[in-house]
């Protein structure tokens, strides 16, 4: 019997998308192995090192979502960014247990 979980394949997609772009940053060199960096803001963009297992949860994949339909997988940042208000996305990411 196979687990069906295309709404996480889903997502490592989008992921995989939009830290496809080849080059290997001073930025990108930072972050440790099982997490990864996203953008997060409405007008300033602030960075967070999350950890991958927040891409198993319903919330952020329903944030991940709404990022493909506002960016797109060109992503204006150079990395995976989440169109809501950073307080939102702490509020989220801390009771996910994402830092």
């Amino acid at each position: 019997m196979a687990i069906r979980m295309p709404r996480i394949i889903q997502a490592r997609k989008i992921l995989n998308r939009s830290l496809s772009n080849g080059s290997t940053t001073p930025a990108s060199m930072d972050i440790p192995k099982g997490y990864f960096a996203i953008y997060v803001g409405e007008k300033e963009k602030k960075r967070f090192v999350v950890s991958v297992s927040l891409l198993s949860e319903p919330t952020f994949q329903e944030l991940l979502h709404q990022a493909e339909e506002e960016f797109g997988y060109n992503h204006p940042m150079g990395g995976l960014t989440i169109p809501c208000s950073e307080d939102v996305f702490t509020d989220l990411a801390f009771r996910l247990g994402a830092f």
